[in-house]
């Protein structure tokens, strides 16, 4: 089961990636909450991928480099690098830390997200 928790935790990310809201959707149960370090508090799933949408047309491109991952039952700890490029030129990393919770059906219950975003090269080119 731990290995199919860290699927799920990756096919989450690969549909952010791919702009496939339903399917990131799909794999959250009802009630799941997000919570970011950025001092906002948390949100429903709803809310966070509504936020994600309305941004994505600003970006050009993102991919997600998962570094490691840690599970037990229920859980699965992750470090990625989130490759970002937006339309205007800027071009970054975001370097997380992101905790997923699931329930005992295998659904994200919980997120949490350490991240921090990294301007890469010349932003002024």
């Amino acid at each position: 089961m731990s290995q199919d928790l860290k699927d799920k935790a990756v096919t989450y990310l690969r549909a952010l990636e791919n702009r496939e809201w339903k399917a990131a959707r799909a794999l959250c149960a009802e009630t799941t909450t997000v919570w970011h370090n950025d001092g906002k508090g948390e949100q429903s799933i709803e809310e966070n991928i509504a936020g994600m949408e309305g941004q994505i047309e600003s970006i050009e491109s993102m991919r997600y480099d998962i570094l490691r991952q840690l599970s037990q039952p229920g859980e699965v700890l992750q470090q990625h690098v989130v490759h970002v490029a937006t339309t205007s030129g800027m071009r970054g990393e975001v370097h997380a830390a992101v905790y997923f919770g699931f329930d005992d059906t295998g659904q994200i219950k919980r997120i949490e997200e350490y991240a921090n975003f990294i301007p890469v090269g010349d932003q002024d080119s």
